[in-house]
């Protein structure tokens, strides 16, 4: 995209988003949060150059995903979480897409590949609230792409 000077293009909606969990077909979040991507940076001193304390990447580590979504009676996340907790790890890959202003355009894709749930939260429980019941899912992946 080509930069036109005088013209202003609206930032994108943190709000439109859309998840897509392979395999799962239920699903409505609320919130998805920690996307992320950290190189290690690897210190050293170089003989000779004893004053200067110089760095090179190391290992590439990606933050933890946390998504939130509403209580229904459908299982599937929940099912998937606990293949985990049996000791059957089931990976699928996570597609978080980026909508434009008319909730339906695909602007921008991030693609979690390999993911796997690593912590459920359940629903606080308050009487003296009216929320909508939220539980939690945070996945852990093996790499991102951006598409």
């Amino acid at each position: 995209m080509a930069n036109n000077p005088g013209v202003f293009t609206d930032p994108y909606r943190a709000y439109n988003f859309k998840l897509v969990i392979q395999g799962v077909t239920e699903g409505h979040f609320t919130e998805c949060s920690g996307l992320g991507i950290r190189v290690q940076a690897i210190k050293y001193r170089e003989g000779g150059i004893n004053q200067v304390v110089h760095a090179i990447p190391g290992f590439v580590e990606y933050s933890d995903v946390t998504l939130k979504y509403g209580l229904t009676n459908s299982a599937e996340l929940w099912n998937w979480f606990m293949t985990v907790v049996k000791g059957k790890v089931t990976r699928k890959n996570v597609s978080i897409l980026l909508l434009d202003s008319d909730g339906a355009t695909e602007v921008m894709r991030w693609d979690l590949i390999n993911a796997w749930p690593s912590e459920w939260r359940g629903v606080p429980l308050d009487a003296m609230h009216r929320e909508v019941a939220l539980e939690t899912l945070t996945l852990v992946f093996e790499t991102l792409e951006r598409a």
